[in-house]
């Protein structure tokens, strides 16, 4: 095993799914890393799995115990591998994420100086939709840094912090900011490219309102992409004031495509959808807080209400006693 590592993958799928894809991507990372399949998925698919999965692959179902403490399935699936996890560094990552032999070797080199590492993500192949999101992405790098779909983590801070909320809708984030709250260090790797999938444009037109209500979590973010809509309507800009408007966005966009290396995996025409995302953003966000009125976005067949936990409350419960992951059971609770 060339590395000292485990690699995470939290699964669950409703329907055949590209196995045989995702097993050869799995094949290849056991040579590399050791791996820990979380498979949420109903009796038939998990079995499928099972029997599709190299022999490394560790291929498990999330801790029973934990999913009575959160509607995230995701984060169940994360803390189910932490608990089993063979190293301290750790990497996290949704199915649709692809690294390398190298983007593992530099991700993992900068785990050693650091407690959380965030790679930046890119879509290949590009079909429409995933032009359209890499708009946001592009923003979100001239500005910042981009939320990717793989975290690189020290399982023993987590572990300190009690693990973190399955409460939370957006759980890179919520991971993110209880590390940061828990003393960690954060690296942000805007130049360490991993590859991702994209999903189906049906999959990505359903996740359009649940992804702008993650702003919940980002208030300033979150005014700003609320001004938008009623600033045009009232302002009532004119063609060539709109274009000038685009053409801003356009501008910025292509600032966090040249950043930190970006033009290597960016294509050329990708600042190009900026705008189109923007708009798209500017009525999803009030379609998110129609939801949050509501109770929540849709989830799994329920709502969640909650985007994150900020980091200022995160770092007071920190202080207060350290534990930000999943409440404790409670002592009239079932025991197996």
């Amino acid at each position: 095993m060339p590395y000292a590592a485990e690699y995470i993958l939290p699964l669950k799928w409703a329907d055949i799914g590209a196995v045989a894809e995702l097993s050869g991507y799995l094949e290849h990372l056991v040579r590399w890393v050791d791996v820990t399949v979380v498979d949420g998925s109903a009796g038939p698919f998990f079995e499928r799995h099972a029997r599709a999965f190299p022999a490394g692959v560790r291929h498990v179902r999330p801790d029973p115990e934990l999913l009575r403490r959160g509607g995230n399935g995701k984060v169940l699936g994360v803390l189910t591998g932490l608990a089993l996890a063979r190293h301290e560094r750790v990497i996290v990552a949704d199915d649709d994420v692809r690294y390398r032999r190298p983007d593992l070797q530099r991700v993992l080199g900068l785990l050693d100086g650091a407690d959380l590492v965030r790679p930046q993500n890119y879509f290949a192949p590009l079909p429409w939709h995933a032009r359209w999101d890499t708009g946001r992405a592009l923003l979100n790098r001239a500005l910042a840094s981009d939320y990717p779909g793989t975290l690189a983590i020290r399982r023993s801070i987590v572990v300190a912090a009690g693990g973190y909320s399955p409460d939370a809708l957006f759980e890179n984030l919520e991971l993110i900011r209880t590390v940061r709250a828990a003393g960690g260090v954060e690296v942000r790797a805007d130049d360490l490219f991993v590859r991702r999938i994209p999903c189906s444009a049906r999959h990505f037109a359903r996740q359009r309102v649940r992804q702008a209500y993650d702003s919940f979590a980002q208030p300033v973010r979150l005014a700003v992409e609320l001004s938008v809509l009623p600033t045009v309507l009232l302002a009532r800009p004119t063609g060539r004031q709109l274009a000038v408007i685009a053409l801003t966005v356009v501008a910025l966009a292509e600032v966090g495509r040249r950043r930190r290396g970006g033009r290597t995996v960016f294509h050329p025409a990708a600042a190009l959808w900026a705008p189109v995302w923007l708009l798209e953003r500017a009525v999803c966000s009030w379609l998110a807080v129609v939801c949050r009125v509501r109770g929540g976005v849709g989830y799994a067949g329920g709502r969640m209400k909650l985007a994150a936990h900020s980091e200022r409350s995160l770092r007071i419960r920190w202080a207060d006693g350290g534990h930000l992951g999943p409440p404790p059971r409670s002592p009239g609770s079932d025991s197996t």
